[in-house]
């Protein structure tokens, strides 16, 4: 019989199940876009019955094309996604509002009226921004609208999607340190928080690391070879990520281009709170790593999400058309051939998102418009850059990947910021590190990373006998 591990990542543009082997080996992938639905004003939100439909119709998409290989099973199963959007449980576990979006501004109005002692400590207490990111503005928001918090239980949308196959309510690391109801200090809830939102720290359910095993798959609506897996919950995408192309030591700056582009740099030890602090204020995160006894820092752009809209200014929805404009970048020196000043772009800090162009020349093209969207990209990272290393080492090397490190363009125009690029073409490496941890969950092996090292090992082996570096 065959024997598999499955990792899924709930992210903001699609959910994705991939199926490996036991050595590491990729089989397969199922994909189907996230069932946001768009509401006024930036704001996003989805049913929690709807991420579970489409986990389940992925799984069903898989077990068809498994079971053309003979009869299989599969082992296990990791959860990773989405950090910040979450689901209220009821005791009988019914939600008890949609899932608010991370990038839903909702909560910001609510986050600034609490009160003032409040909010200064939490940027070195929590790690965080004061903003409308954090999973506890959005829980003020639904207190807001008549949602009662008491006696419910808040999971993150991966620590969800495993409590519904079979496993118990829990709360992993990576996860609940990014809702601003933890301490960084310990790892503990903050009391504090939990009497701003009116309730107690049963909120949050127990905490467990990420790759530890939470029970087994025993969703009736899940199909007959997923059914007796060993269930755990990933962690966080970005640092799932980081961990499934190996990016995980101290020198290290792991730089993830999706729809946001997010630079993580691992610590050994965490932070004390000033250095916390400074970093909030800046807008870059001071958290726990998926890694046993490891931190983050983690800091975040937008560029992505401007570099998408600017290629649909310039009608560019295809591959053809992205390979075109990157060869047309290509073509120009690095910073372009305008004049100063000539054509700028803005919009890609974390807080910001909104595409601005300003045009003060003539000889515009569309490859001008994205040189000028890749040159503030660099702009950000520089100036996230800087920051951090104010506070820890510089980091010696980078690892760049992600959906938009496939362009040539944009890897040069990151070379000029970033020290020691590399490029990792990993497909789907959050749903990839996701079975990882699945992999390490069900291994009588005590040692992650010998278990990480096999897998990452079977995975390099299967892409360079097809070819792929």
């Amino acid at each position: 019989m065959n024997a598999y591990m499955v990792g899924v990542d709930v992210g903001s543009t699609s959910i994705k199940l991939l199926v490996t082997g036991t050595d590491g080996r990729q089989e397969l992938v199922t994909s189907r876009r996230s069932p946001w639905r768009s509401r006024e004003h930036g704001r996003a939100e989805m049913s929690a019955a709807l991420v579970m439909d489409t986990v389940r119709e992925l799984a069903h998409e898989a077990d068809s094309l498994l079971s053309e290989r003979g009869p299989y099973r599969v082992l296990a199963l990791g959860v990773s996604g989405m950090a910040e959007a979450g689901v209220v449980l009821d005791p009988a576990g019914r939600p008890a509002a949609p899932i608010l979006a991370w990038f839903d501004p909702r909560g910001a109005e609510e986050i600034l009226a609490t009160p003032e002692a409040f909010r200064a400590e939490f940027l070195g207490r929590t790690g965080l921004p004061v903003g409308p990111l954090a999973s506890i503005a959005k829980l003020l928001h639904l207190r807001g609208t008549g949602v009662d918090l008491h006696g419910q239980t808040f999971l993150n949308v991966p620590e969800y999607v495993v409590h519904s196959l079979g496993g118990p309510r829990v709360a992993e690391y990576s996860l609940v340190s990014r809702t601003g109801l933890l301490d960084q200090d310990d790892s503990t809830p903050w009391d504090t928080a939990f009497e701003v939102l009116g309730v107690g720290p049963d909120l949050l359910a127990e905490r467990v690391g990420a790759g530890t095993p939470v029970g087994i798959v025993t969703d009736d609506a899940m199909p007959d070879g997923f059914r007796g897996a060993v269930l755990t919950v990933a962690g966080h995408d970005h640092l799932v990520s980081a961990v499934a192309v190996g990016a995980v030591h101290s020198g290290q700056l792991y730089d993830s281009m999706g729809t946001a582009e997010a630079l993580v740099r691992v610590l050994d030890e965490p932070l004390p709170f000033d250095a916390r602090e400074r970093l909030a204020v800046a807008g870059i995160n001071t958290v726990r790593h998926v890694l046993p006894g490891k931190y983050v820092l983690l800091a975040g752009t937008k560029s992505g999400l401007l570099m998408r809209r600017v290629l649909q200014v310039l009608g560019i929805a295809d591959a053809q058309g992205r390979a075109r404009i990157d060869d047309e970048v290509m073509a120009l020196p690095v910073a372009g051939s305008l004049a100063d000043g000539g054509l700028s772009v803005t919009g890609a800090r974390n807080d910001d998102g909104v595409l601005k162009i300003v045009a003060n020349s003539d000889g515009l093209t569309p490859a001008e418009l994205f040189t000028a969207t890749l040159l503030h990209g660099n702009d950000m990272c520089a100036e996230l850059m800087e920051v951090m290393d104010r506070e820890v080492s510089p980091p010696t090397s980078t690892v760049l990947t992600g959906g938009w490190s496939s362009m040539a363009s944009i890897v040069r125009a990151r070379r000029c910021v970033l020290p020691d690029v590399t490029v990792a073409t990993h497909d789907e490496a959050t749903a990839f590190g996701a079975a990882l941890f699945a992999a390490s969950a069900a291994s009588s092996e005590a040692d992650f990373e010998s278990v990480a090292a096999g897998f990452r090992s079977g995975h390099s082996d299967h892409n360079h006998s097809k070819g792929r570096s």
